[in-house]
């Protein structure tokens, strides 16, 4: 090597040197996307829509970059939530009873396409097609046929087991595999069914093949068991025009499988980056990679519904997965799941091109907060134009309110004035009956009709002729209309209401008195 050829070589090296280290001061001189800033962002977001607390994880690659609490876990105490406060994470559980399953078909122990029957020959539906035909991953991907009908277990004395045998006599309102909805009951199936393939319960079953893979240690399924954790966060509900205010915990035990999950947003954190990482924690594999790719690719086209100011313009299509929404923001693939029960809402998200994922667990009941903070991280981490995703949102919470009035205003221009019922109140009162939903008590006491189904127990306001409606007290969401009808003979013999709103009113008869 000539002295020549020596001197460009170290002149090259000391070139490559001095770029190395501009570009290193240049990343350390960077600004934080996620500095003070953004805390206070966070902070302004808890007071303008009256959230009590959040817990918050960022993740980067298979880095947490952020591990946060915000607010209070409980708003009396003034006691702040930290990164180990448990929230209940609604339904994201969703996505863990699929997890689970993936653990099992990854042990040989199922198959996604197998019939249920197989499974549990004592399945059963509405539709013998749909009895006969249903797979697992049917379960898992909203396309049962049935509507929601979340009455038949919200609230409801029945266990797991009744619920799963009731099935049988909910009708559907879609064809088998036709088009997408939303059903609770077909994943408390998929769970039930995970629990007898791992001849335990599905609570044993998700500690045993997710929980403890992932070194989640205070992570359950009960919130009979939140309770008796040392760090957990209590559930509030905000009326409009009011302050957050406390509600009482929901046991969702007997449904469990489709939302009954608490968990600290630091466990959260391990679950999401095992899901980025396309099932693998740590360099141990958890569920097979294949699998995890097909909860996060579409499986189901979800409805289109017309244009709307309730509609963002930056997220695509959404789609469904296996227990995961899959959309686009931005143009960048998105890929989540929410979840909402009394007093907690909840939101996973990640983009998997990307390679970031928030997790957000709040302590308010139906926030919309857990959905537009995501997109302030990404837009931030993407370098993306800001969007004033609060301001947006509280545009539409108003434009809601003033829908919420008008349709209010409509239902009571609908009542006949000056009607009264065809019976004495006490000729209504008795037990009226379905095979599926159970039992409604009605009630009579002087001039009042009583109204008791499951754990609502609420009185029943005349409206017109032998309709009367519910008066749910502050904070309870069963408002109904209640028609009663009689029988040739002039005897109030049935009632009907619509429990299940995409149904016509389901009929309720009345049980005949022993004699």
């Amino acid at each position: 090597m000539t002295e020549r050829t020596v001197r460009r070589w170290l002149a090259l090296v000391l070139l490559l040197s001095l770029a190395a280290g501009s570009a290193t001061a240049q990343r350390k001189g960077s600004k934080n996307p996620l500095d003070k800033s953004f805390d206070a962002l966070v902070d302004t977001l808890l007071a303008e829509w009256k959230v009590p607390g959040i817990g918050l994880a960022v993740i980067k690659g298979n880095e947490v970059i952020l591990l946060k609490g915000y607010g209070y876990k409980d708003l009396e105490a003034k006691a702040p939530v930290t990164p180990q406060t448990k929230f209940a994470i609604g339904s994201v559980t969703k996505s863990f009873v699929v997890t689970g399953l993936a653990a099992q078909v990854k042990a040989k122990k199922a198959a996604w396409d197998e019939a249920i029957r197989t499974y549990l020959p004592d399945f059963r539906m509405y539709d013998d097609e749909a009895t006969e035909r249903m797979t697992i991953r049917d379960l898992v991907t909203h396309r049962s046929g049935l509507p929601r009908h979340d009455l038949m277990w919200y609230g409801s004395p029945l266990t797991r087991e009744e619920l799963y045998h009731r099935l049988q006599y909910l009708p559907p309102t879609r064809e088998f595999r036709s088009y997408w909805q939303y059903q609770n009951l077909m994943f408390m199936t998929a769970g039930y069914l995970s629990g007898k393939l791992n001849g335990a319960s599905w609570e044993r079953t998700v500690k045993s093949l997710v929980f403890e893979p992932l070194g989640m240690t205070t992570a359950d399924a009960s919130v009979d068991d939140m309770q008796r954790s040392a760090d957990y966060a209590f559930p509030y509900s905000a009326a409009r025009d009011k302050p957050a205010k406390r509600m009482p915990f929901r046991n969702l035990d007997a449904v469990g499988p489709a939302g009954s999950i608490n968990a600290s947003v630091e466990e959260m954190s391990r679950y999401l980056r095992m899901h980025m990482a396309g099932g693998s924690f740590d360099g141990k594999e958890v569920i097979a990679k294949g699998d995890a790719f097909q909860m996060q690719a579409p499986q189901m086209v979800m409805p289109s519904a017309p244009p709307s100011p309730f509609q963002d313009a930056e997220l695509g299509h959404q789609q469904y997965g296996m227990g995961l929404f899959v959309t686009t923001y931005r143009g960048h693939k998105l890929v989540h799941h929410g979840g909402n029960i009394d007093g907690f809402s909840a939101e996973l998200s990640f983009l998997p091109e990307d390679s970031l994922g928030v997790m957000v667990l709040t302590n308010l009941n139906g926030t919309p907060v857990r959905d537009f903070l995501p997109r302030y991280v990404y837009d931030r981490l993407l370098g993306l134009d800001r969007i004033d995703w609060n301001g947006r949102f509280k545009e539409r919470r108003e434009r809601g309110y003033a829908r919420q009035d008008s349709l209010q205003k409509v239902a009571a221009e609908k009542r006949k004035t000056g009607t009264q019922p065809s019976h004495a109140l006490a000729d209504y009162a008795g037990s009226y009956e379905h095979p599926g939903y159970g039992r409604i008590t009605i009630g009579a006491s002087g001039n009042q009709l009583g109204f008791k189904f499951n754990s609502f127990d609420m009185p029943l306001k005349h409206f017109h002729y032998d309709v009367f409606e519910t008066d749910p007290p502050e904070g309870n969401r069963l408002e109904l209309k209640v028609q009663f009808h009689m029988n040739p003979d002039g005897e109030i013999d049935a009632l009907s209401l619509p429990i299940e709103q995409a149904l016509p009113p389901t009929r309720f008869e009345k049980a005949r008195e022993k004699k």
